[in-house]
């Protein structure tokens, strides 16, 4: 089996310029060029017993230790990034950046509570540095397949009568569910739920909408306080190939962080590029 050899590293002789994006779309370009460099990197491993390897530079100001500046370092973040309780998300690594490059607030299912939503105002209101807001759900996510298992079995919903706090996180989801499961029938007829791939579908098309939906919420809520606040992106991080995927409206591909949709009429849009997309659809054959 090739190994895998990930060096967070300071003083690279030679290392690129770590100076962080200081406009949206440029931090989106760093988070998503970080994204295939991961994914490079575990792809297509063989039993050579080879080493792959990835160097992660640092700022040692990041780490506090510059030789003669005793104390702690600033915090000064590009990004603030939503996403998954998920063990198997490591947001960092996924992203290929460092220390102190992230604001990262992890919540089961990256659903948008009263927490999460002021923990995301805190950074916005009080570190300049960040450019972007990121919202960053992962395949086959615990809650949205807990919230699919239970619109698909309404009973199951009476076990959880007396568990105010999971009831409530699973509440926000079921909204997104039901949207989707509309979508899919309207887009492959009523007989799509009878398909072997019907419920796997339904989770990974939850997943993606929910990130969606939280990436416009938080855009909303930004602008409505100040429209020169930093823009939210979403994406899905797949487990199985280690990249970010999202649908997009237009023809631009899928790969990396986008940008959510703006009104009723995108989102529609973006429901039909998703559940017609080849990801969507390889689970429903």
């Amino acid at each position: 089996m090739d190994k895998l050899e990930i060096t967070y590293r300071y003083g690279t002789p030679d290392a690129p310029d770590h100076t962080r994006p200081t406009e949206p779309e440029a931090a989106r370009t760093r988070l998503n060029t970080g994204n295939t460099a991961f994914a490079s990197l575990l792809k297509g491993l063989s039993d050579t017993g080879a080493t792959r390897r990835r160097v992660v530079d640092v700022d040692v100001e990041d780490l506090g230790m510059v030789a003669g500046e005793p104390g702690v370092p600033r915090q000064r973040p590009f990004a603030a990034v939503l996403g998954c309780s998920d063990a198997r998300v490591p947001v960092e690594l996924v992203f290929s950046v460092g220390p102190n490059d992230l604001f990262v607030v992890r919540v089961a299912g990256n659903g948008l509570g009263g927490d999460v939503l002021g923990s995301l105002k805190y950074a916005v209101d009080h570190l300049d540095s960040i450019q972007l807001v990121v919202v960053l759900g992962h395949s086959g996510c615990g809650a949205l397949t807990a919230a699919v298992d239970l619109f698909l079995q309404p009973a199951g919903y009476l076990s959880l009568a007396t568990s105010h706090a999971l009831r409530g996180l699973l509440d926000r989801q079921l909204i997104v569910v039901q949207t989707c499961a509309r979508q899919l029938a309207r887009a492959f007829g009523a007989t799509v739920t009878e398909r072997p791939g019907y419920r796997a579908a339904l989770i990974e098309t939850s997943v993606a909408a929910n990130a969606a939906l939280s990436a416009y919420t938080i855009q909303q809520e930004m602008s409505r306080m100040n429209p020169d606040r930093p823009r939210a992106v979403f994406g899905v991080y797949l487990l199985q190939s280690h990249e970010v995927w999202a649908p997009r409206i237009d023809a631009s591909g899928s790969t990396g962080l986008t940008y959510p949709p703006h009104d009723q009429a995108s989102f529609v849009a973006f429901g039909d590029a998703m559940v017609a997309s080849d990801r969507i659809a390889s689970l429903l054959t």
